[in-house]
């Protein structure tokens, strides 16, 4: 009966799964891939931005706090949505600078990172659907009592 770390963050449920790996795209390849390459052939991360950096960063930090509160689906599930949201935002963001006027842009070249917010997003979805899958089940159950 010692303290198992695998129980502990519930690692045998996909959502758990889905939702550290949306963490790992939003909180360590951000510093792999870049956004887009500038004027002078210098390629810009998100680190370079901090409003990007912080959006980065508040998803995985959504994920992590989601993961460490599997015993409230509910509210894992909310956290997961807002998640979402926080991707969507991150990814018009990116939309509206790589489609400003052609003349007065300084981006030469779109990046890999620029599509990081759509894997985290996709990853997010299926944790959201297995949350809820989690959540219909418990309460047939509960009914059968």
């Amino acid at each position: 009966m010692g303290f198992n770390f695998l129980d502990y963050l519930m690692l045998q449920r996909i959502q758990t799964i889905y939702l550290l790996i949306a963490a790992i795209f939003s909180c360590g390849l951000i510093f792999v891939f870049h956004l887009w390459t500038n004027a002078q052939d210098v390629p810009v991360y998100a680190k370079d931005d901090m409003l990007y950096l912080a959006m980065f960063f508040g998803s995985a930090a959504l994920s992590l706090i989601s993961i460490f509160n599997y015993k409230n689906r509910k509210f894992q599930f909310v956290l997961g949505r807002l998640n979402i949201i926080l991707n969507f935002i991150l990814l018009g963001l990116f939309v509206y600078v790589l489609l400003m006027a052609p003349g007065e842009s300084e981006i030469s070249e779109k990046g890999v990172g620029i599509f990081i917010p759509i894997f985290s997003i996709v990853f997010l979805v299926l944790a959201n659907k297995a949350i809820k899958k989690d959540e219909d089940l418990v309460k047939s159950v509960d009914r059968l009592r």
